[in-house]
């Protein structure tokens, strides 16, 4: 069952190599990732699972490498939990940057990737989480997903007016601990809004299903014109 789960973006800026001078711009979110990363292992968890968006869905075993180095600097990463080398396959960049995450927080216990197909509908996205929540007694995940990219005129997307009220409906929707709510993320609304975590969201939901949660939102901004959201999940009693 699903006992903890951290959620975070995946801009290759949250690398520090790769932001150059703007580095400092995402120091809070950094910090923030790395503050819910350790509340998410305070749980004490069987096993992690790394969860993100991709071209298909596939798993990643522990020990797969990969590098940033698509995005301007090869930054080598691994999956923690094996030897690096293995091959599950490229890492899509939501992974790549939440094993870059996990090795600044020291993670050294066992992380399988669960890459997601983008297009995948929500009842499918429900279902893997369900298949994932019942591997083990302790499952804690860490979810890899940015907000809207039409945020503001300077956002990589064109500008949408929709775009902050579905930010915050998915930021309360973290702040309550709300699987329906992730649930209900209409897919076509969120690829129209260059949305990169709805699938990813509601993998959680479906792992979450009907337990009671404590949760808490860490970080909830725009600051490239992308919402980025961190939030902490952790099931009660």
């Amino acid at each position: 069952m699903l006992v903890a789960a951290a959620v975070c973006p995946h801009p290759p800026l949250l690398v520090p190599g790769l932001a150059g001078a703007r580095a400092g711009e995402l120091d809070g979110l950094r910090t923030a990732c790395l503050r819910a990363i350790d509340a998410m292992r305070a749980t004490e968890p069987d096993l992690l699972v790394l969860v993100g968006a991709g071209e298909m869905t596939r798993r990643h075993p522990p020990g797969t490498a990969g590098s940033l180095a698509a995005y301007g600097v090869d930054v080598p990463v691994v999956l923690p939990g094996e030897a690096p080398g293995r091959s599950g396959g490229e890492l899509p960049l939501s992974l790549l940057v939440g094993a870059w995450l996990l090795g600044q927080a020291r993670w050294s216990a066992q992380v399988r990737g669960q890459e997601v197909a983008r297009s995948t509908d929500p009842d499918e996205c429900r279902r893997i989480g369900i298949q994932l929540a019942r591997k083990t007694d302790r499952l804690a995940m860490l979810v890899m997903g940015d907000g809207s990219a039409c945020r503001s005129a300077d956002a990589p997307a064109s500008f949408d007016s929709r775009a902050e009220a579905f930010d915050m409906a998915v930021v309360d929707a973290l702040r309550a601990g709300d699987p329906a709510a992730l649930l209900a993320i209409d897919p076509e609304t969120a690829t129209q809004l260059v949305v990169a975590g709805r699938a990813p969201w509601q993998v959680l939901a479906g792992a979450a299903e009907d337990a009671v949660f404590d949760a808490d939102v860490l970080y909830a901004g725009a600051p490239f014109g992308v919402g980025y959201f961190v939030a902490v999940w952790e099931r009660h009693g």
